[in-house]
């Protein structure tokens, strides 16, 4: 969400918080930071959904009958986990790495055996 006064994003973000299913409100900064994200290709706010949420509009304005591929929607924190399944050992990958999405490139080419 971009917005076009500097002033308005701490009251813009109050009233997005007190909505029902927004888990958190955050500003660039913050997101950038809590989400590893590139500050050039985020908003001034970030909205992250609950668990059971899916942040929009309403029906009438979404008509998926002109989809030509599957809908994709970002998820919120909820969906952070994922599991990641190998058919053979991991040569011994650090206990202390954080892995996050794009790891799985590295943990397939390099630390399967």
């Amino acid at each position: 969400m971009y917005v076009t006064s500097g002033d308005a994003v701490t009251t813009i973000a109050k009233r997005i918080t007190a909505l029902s299913g927004v888990e958190a409100v955050l500003t660039r900064d913050e997101a950038c930071a809590r989400f590893e994200l590139p500050p050039d290709r985020v908003g001034d706010l970030v909205v992250v959904s609950e668990r059971l949420t899916v942040i929009g509009t309403n029906r009438a304005r979404h008509d998926l009958s002109a989809l030509d591929v599957p809908l994709r929607s970002h998820g919120g924190t909820s969906e952070q986990q994922v599991p990641l399944i190998a058919n053979r050992p991991v040569a011994g990958p650090p206990s202390t790495r954080r892995w996050r999405n794009f790891d799985a490139f590295d943990l397939g080419l390099n630390l399967l055996q």
